[in-house]
């Protein structure tokens, strides 16, 4: 919008004050673009535009992200020369030019809670405090969220005492109201049935759980069963913004390969947050707002730059620890089988002692800075972030172990992304014959594990070493899924087998004069893999196919595939026998198999495999 003293002349709504966001980084920009728009809406007395300071380290992404969002900017140093009825910033180490205008800072996590550099000095300060000067000019108000921060805030800057208001957190109260809906964010971040959201959060920083430990992601993919949890990373602004997306994405490569889902730094954050069945985190605000809403929190990393006595440091004293090279596992089922909420969540009583009251409060905080009246309609509430998809790439290489009870009638199947194991290969385990698996491990008594691979994997080693192979698409007719076996058993020989999925039910009858099968009604072509079937084909070595039925929906044919593989290592029958299939916890589906009489994908069988 037209600021300055010829503003008049060049706008179109009745302005009749100027407010100023101080826009230094991507964090508190965020913030003040999901608070401000609420407490100004339908009022056009007001206008807003974003003054863009570029002397942070973390100014990355600032002016892109305020064009975006259809922001009016002006060069920081045109601020000196205008004069705004109030300046607002969520970031408190702004330069604010001299003048008499108040100047309102919100916190952009959750108090202060942590020592930070000091951009004017080699030393540190503590966040979200402004500079002397500015606090010793009488303009500054900064916002709180609960009094023991303006106790805190003022034994350490005794000019402080007085220019503190009780406001409550935004951010909070925003996650407060999407809680409930917690199932809706995991569904629209495409996290599949029974499987659990597993979000790894990482503040910036040294200390930081990705400072700390960088290959945490990965390890934890690999530790944790394929079909069990699905695993999300948010990390804070600063890391995006001082390194770069691609350098993130490289440093990650692995873990991205093995289905890491990695969140944008801007918005997204707060529907993982809200998606997530337990977070693991460090002593960043995330971490503290998953506690605080109640979510099991396992601390992995926590940095010596907290500061005592505050909500941060009741975190690390409550919640559980998850060691180095720990198994996740029994730490995260502990979690989950706690009847309600644990300790770690008393951090919300020391942080939040305002709450449902925010955007009210702060919109007579802000028309009163602005000496304008406030509008006579309530102030609107606190709306639950909006659910936001973030899909995380697919994974096409998995390590597979198969368990064979004692009496050959289940099947249990625990899956690991290959691509989250070791540059060894280690766990890729050891099978029957050519095509057996990359890499070595321990097989027990009725134990067999594989190398599974979908035909979209892109690493010729995973995929050329693979004991099993499945089609990325379901087939629509039983036709096209034999030639798919055909083309991938003639291209790999030695693969032990090769599966697709199909579309509708049973067989029809085979022709053997035709060579093909009698389908139902249905396009030739594959379907999307989206599209998990319930009927599955399998070539094996030497000629043989066979059929696959499952009860349940939405599997995918490395499931199946699997309990074919365990068969045949474990020679039992493929003819009309009926397996439990159990994957992890998630529970069991049964399994039919037969071998089609009279078909081959090659010609006839060249003998039974092993």
């Amino acid at each position: 919008m037209p600021v300055g003293a010829d503003a008049p002349r060049w706008s179109t709504f009745p302005v009749e004050r100027t407010l100023v966001v101080a826009a230094r980084t991507v964090t508190s920009t965020v913030r003040a673009l999901e608070t401000l728009p609420p407490l100004l809406r339908d009022d056009p007395r007001i206008g807003v535009v974003y003054a863009y300071d570029p002397g942070s380290a973390f100014n990355d992404g600032v002016l892109e992200l305020l064009h975006t969002a259809g922001c009016r900017v002006m060069p920081w140093p045109q601020l000196a020369q205008d004069q705004p009825d109030l300046i607002i910033s969520a970031s408190e180490n702004i330069d604010v030019p001299e003048g008499d205008c108040p100047v309102l800072i919100l916190p952009h996590g959750i108090g202060f809670q942590k020592l930070v550099p000091d951009s004017r000095t080699p030393g540190t300060r503590l966040s979200g405090v402004v500079p002397e000067p500015l606090m010793a000019s009488g303009r500054a108000w900064l916002a709180v969220s609960h009094p023991d921060q303006e106790a805190q805030l003022v034994a350490a800057h005794p000019r402080a005492a007085g220019h503190t208001l009780m406001i409550g957190d935004p951010c909070f109260d925003e996650l407060s109201a999407g809680l409930p809906y917690a199932a809706s964010y995991r569904r629209a971040l495409g996290v599949g049935e029974g499987r659990r959201l597993i979000v790894l959060s990482s503040t910036w920083g040294r200390t930081s759980l990705l400072g700390r430990d960088p290959a945490l992601p990965r390890r934890l993919l690999a530790a944790l069963p394929y079909d069990a949890y699905q695993l999300a990373l948010i990390s804070h602004p600063n890391v995006w913004s001082a390194h770069g997306g691609l350098h993130l994405s490289t440093v990650l490569a692995s873990a991205l390969d093995a289905g890491l889902m990695l969140i944008p730094p801007v918005h997204e954050w707060r529907a993982a947050l809200l998606g997530a069945d337990a977070v693991v985190g460090d002593h960043g605000s995330v971490t503290l707002y998953a506690a605080a809403l109640g979510k099991p929190v396992l601390l992995a990393a926590f940095g010596d730059d907290s500061v005592d006595g505050t909500a941060a440091t009741e975190l690390a004293k409550h919640a559980q620890r998850l060691p180095p090279g720990q198994d996740p596992r029994p730490l995260l089922t502990a979690l989950f089988d706690r009847p309600g909420p644990g300790p770690e969540s008393a951090v919300a009583e020391l942080a939040f002692a305002e709450r449902g009251v925010v955007l009210a409060r702060l919109r007579t905080a802000v028309y009163r800075l602005l000496n304008l009246p406030e509008p006579v309609r309530p102030a609107p509430s606190s709306r639950r972030p909006p659910r936001t998809s973030s899909p995380a790439a697919p994974v096409t290489s998995w390590q597979v172990r198969t368990t064979v009870d004692p009496d050959g009638e289940q099947v249990t199947v625990d899956r690991r992304p290959y691509a989250a194991l070791d540059g060894s290969g280690a766990g890729a385990g050891a099978g029957a014959g050519a095509g057996a698996g990359a890499g070595t491990r321990e097989e027990n008594d009725g134990e067999y594990v594989h190398l599974a691979c979908d035909e979209e994997e892109h690493d010729p080693r995973f995929r050329d070493s693979a004991s099993v192979l499945v089609a990325h698409r379901a087939a629509t007719r039983t036709a096209t899924a034999l030639r798919w076996i055909r083309e991938e058993r003639t291209a790999h020989p030695s693969r032990l087998l090769v599966g697709v999925g199909v579309e509708g039910g049973r067989c029809g009858p085979y022709d053997g004069a035709a060579q093909d099968w009698v389908d139902g009604p249905g396009s030739s072509g594959m379907r999307g893999p989206e599209e998990s079937a319930r009927r599955f084909l399998f070539g094996l070595r030497g000629g043989r196919v066979v059929e696959a039925t499952v009860t349940g929906d939405g599997m995918d044919p490395g499931l199946p595939a699997a309990v074919v593989y365990a068969c045949l290592r474990a020679q039992l029958p493929l003819h009309d026998a009926v397996f439990t299939l159990r994957v992890g916890e998630l529970g069991a589906e049964d399994v039919r198999l037969r071998v089609l009489p009279g078909a081959t994908w090659s010609g006839p069988p060249e003998g039974q495999e092993s």
